[in-house]
């Protein structure tokens, strides 16, 4: 100890490698964690094994450039060979689990803006026709009440799940459970009250998903019979199938907006998306008015590039305590060469080479830990720093402060072997003529 304290400026400046190093590592763990969980958090947000499919409304301007290109292709100004799409409908979602074995559940979605009416408060929501199936596909679960039955279905009853933000606001001090709303021109009977979903902004866009605590859902067959059946030809149909009607050529047409397909197993989700689109395509007339998204294998490629960025950060960082412990055999090599009188000294006094070497060691593996002490100061100071204000997620584990303590002391007495030995094997003669 005196030793280290006689030196303190050397000692500190030593160290300092140790310090970044440490500190490096602790920070570097943390962001690459915290990015991990996020993927997760995502994962859990979107289900596994999940197919998506949405309804695109075709712009007019490809519309038109497809059409074109058909007309080349056939030699003809005919723009009545367009050909026409029925839209994304239940019927398509029958062909696909006529098509394909290894489907585990689907549900179908219709959304449908309305006002909502309660309490005596307006407010504009997202009203949701599903199945069953969609609370567990996107691990919805219930926090009162009961899910929709088969009656609700069969008969498109009026009954409804209101998310937690609905019974926040318009029920905060009652049970909603049986209580009515309206939704547009239709009163719904409460049955079922969701849990609260934690999700953060951020998640919710980068994924494409509502924020579920604030939508009311109701059974499919009710939102098509009570509220909307955009699948029945209507005058909008006929008018959409005319070239001359650019505005009703962007009317939404589709019967579902959207329908997730959970497949039984991960290896078959692209096999089973690339059959999705070749039947829709087929059942569309060879038109591309839809969207398929395979979510989690977007985030399992997005999971190995951050996993491979994690590797090039702890790279980078071990570089960095590597720096570091060569930082204390040289300065700890020159400290032999300045005390080479004292170990003369020592050892005329009886001190052996294992003495020696024992505190030339501590010394190293104390300058190391002392390091390594600041370095986990300065590591989880860093990342709460990058947390507040780079809007980077860190999540600081107590492994990752063990493993960067243990590598600084590790560090200490690995670089400290040769300092100590190169100080033991000294002549204590030749040692003590030493100036």
């Amino acid at each position: 100890m005196e030793g280290v304290f006689a030196n303190q400026l050397r000692a500190i400046l030593t160290a300092l490698g140790i310090v970044f190093g440490v500190g490096a590592v602790i920070a570097m763990l943390a962001i690459g964690r915290g990015a991990e969980q996020s993927i997760l958090e995502q994962m859990k947000l979107i289900g596994t094994n999940n197919i998506v499919i949405k309804s695109v409304i075709p712009d007019q301007e490809e519309e038109d450039l497809t059409a074109n290109a058909a007309e080349a292709t056939a030699n003809t100004n005919d723009k009545e060979a367009k050909p026409w799409s029925p839209g994304f409908t239940m019927n398509d979602l029958e062909a696909i689990t006529n098509t394909l074995p290894n489907i585990e559940k689907m549900s179908p979605e219709i959304e449908l803006t309305t006002n909502l009416i309660a309490a005596g408060r307006l407010q504009k929501v997202k009203c949701i026709g599903v199945r069953n199936d969609f609370f567990e596909l996107n691990n919805l679960e219930l926090a009162a009440g009961d899910l929709f039955h088969y009656s609700h279905f069969e008969n498109g009853l009026p009954v409804c799940i209101i998310g937690k933000a609905i019974q926040n606001k318009f029920f905060s001090e009652e049970d909603p459970v049986g209580k009515k709303l309206k939704c547009g021109r239709t009163w719904l009977t409460i049955i079922g009250v969701l849990e609260n979903r934690i999700a953060t902004k951020e998640n919710l866009e980068k994924l494409g998903i509502r924020d579920y605590n604030s939508d009311v859902y109701i059974p499919i067959e009710t939102a098509l019979i009570r509220f909307e059946n955009r699948s029945s030809v209507s005058k909008g149909d006929i008018l959409r199938n005319r070239w001359d009607n650019n505005e009703a050529q962007n009317e939404n047409y589709h019967q579902l907006d959207r329908a997730v397909i959970r497949v039984d197993k991960t290896q078959y989700l692209q096999a089973s998306a690339d059959v999705i689109a070749r039947i829709l395509k087929r059942r569309h007339h060879d038109r591309v008015d839809f969207e398929i998204q395979v979510p989690e294998l977007l985030l399992q490629q997005q999971q190995k590039t951050q996993e491979t960025f994690n590797l090039v950060l702890a790279v980078i960082a071990g570089i960095s305590l590597l720096v570091g412990g060569i930082g204390i055999m040289n300065i700890m090599l020159a400290s032999v060469l300045e005390r080479i009188k004292e170990i003369g000294v020592r050892r005329s006094m009886g001190a052996t080479q294992n003495d020696i070497v024992l505190q030339f060691l501590f010394e190293s593996v104390f300058i190391s830990l002392i390091g390594g002490l600041l370095g986990i100061f300065l590591g989880i100071t860093s990342a709460n720093i990058i947390a507040s204000y780079a809007n980077i997620p860190t999540i600081i584990s107590a492994w990752s402060i063990l493993l960067a303590f243990g590598v600084a002391a590790s560090v200490g007495l690995v670089f400290g072997i040769i300092p100590a030995q190169r100080a033991a094997y000294q002549d204590p003669i030749k040692a003590l003529r030493t100036d």
